[in-house]
């Protein structure tokens, strides 16, 4: 079997195929034209992010059996289409897991002890103790929308405080011991701080509005490692300002495109991104929550393992 790579990963996920008795090519550098014309002769193809893989593109890919992606999600692909040619899907949400769990955390104390806002200060001649007075985060309520491989990740990482994890998600009985799986409205009556880790779809994009914000009866702290568009800027930026959010840790935005790459496809920069970019209760990363050196090995390997299980 030829499998085509057209985003460069960790080079065991080519070392591992190869010996596994597997055809590998590396394109990097071509169009997503030029690939369309030449995936016809391959039967797998491991992609990133680099561009999506539409209806067009499985119509040229006759003999595709499958596709890696050597990441979380599959937004970047139509799931349906692929499904109904037979195309064969593997994500690696295991790969990342503990990374974005990690991160999910570190944003979170950070806006608790006001880290980033305490060292630009300090580093400008600025010694504030008093405006920098942080909170604890032992007592408090934290609601997790999404209990998958993330969410379960920063659950178990928040087993070392003396807090209470609540956790909604559409599939049912998902709850475990570090978190107690509730409805919408039972998370949004208690949770004081809420962390996203949904895919991107119909159901969650734009998920976090006005409305959405509005049925928490207490004000949040929100932290974002999951998508970016899931998130509306503009209503997020309204409830900054009224105090509704206490803060954001965002490491995704609503601008990124579909490749996730990049942020702007112009330079044009929203109003809403400027004010995230001053306002000190927020916290930005670009999309690195599950952009660790273990996680890349984490990430191959997973790919490498999914495949063997499946066609060797």
């Amino acid at each position: 079997m030829k499998i085509l790579h057209v985003d460069e990963n960790h080079p065991l996920i080519i070392t591992q195929l190869n010996a596994l008795g597997f055809t590998n090519h590396e394109d990097y550098l071509s169009s997503k034209k030029d690939i369309e014309e030449k995936i016809k002769d391959y039967d797998g193809l491991i992609i990133r992010s680099r561009f999506t893989i539409d209806q067009h593109f499985l119509e040229k890919a006759t003999k595709l059996k499958f596709i890696g992606r050597v990441g979380a999600g599959l937004e970047n692909i139509d799931v349906n289409c692929a499904e109904k040619n037979g195309v064969f899907l593997i994500p690696a949400p295991e790969g990342n897991r503990n990374a974005v769990g990690e991160h999910s955390l570190a944003m979170l104390l950070s806006l608790f002890n006001k880290l980033n806002k305490a060292d630009g200060e300090v580093r400008n001649g600025l010694w504030d103790r008093e405006g920098n007075r942080g909170v604890e985060l032992d007592g408090k309520t934290v609601g997790l929308i999404g209990y998958g491989n993330t969410g379960k990740s920063f659950a178990k990482k928040l087993k070392g405080f003396d807090v209470n994890v609540l956790c909604y998600d559409i599939k049912a009985n998902v709850g475990d011991e570090n978190a107690k799986q509730v409805s919408l409205q039972e998370l949004q009556l208690y949770a004081e701080v809420l962390s996203l880790h949904t895919p991107l779809t119909a159901l969650t994009e734009g998920m976090i509005n006005t409305n959405f914000i509005n049925a928490f009866q207490h004000p949040f702290w929100l932290i974002n490692t999951a998508r970016g568009k899931s998130v509306v800027t503009k209503d997020l930026v309204a409830a900054l300002e009224s105090g509704k959010i206490l803060g954001a840790g965002l490491d995704v935005l609503e601008y990124e495109k579909s490749s996730f790459e990049t942020l702007f496809s112009s330079k044009d920069v929203p109003k809403e991104f400027q004010y995230l970019t001053k306002a000190p209760n927020v916290i930005l990363s670009p999309h690195v929550a599950g952009w660790t050196v273990e996680s890349k090995v984490k990430l191959a390997q997973t790919i490498v393992d999914k495949i063997q299980s499946k066609f060797c």
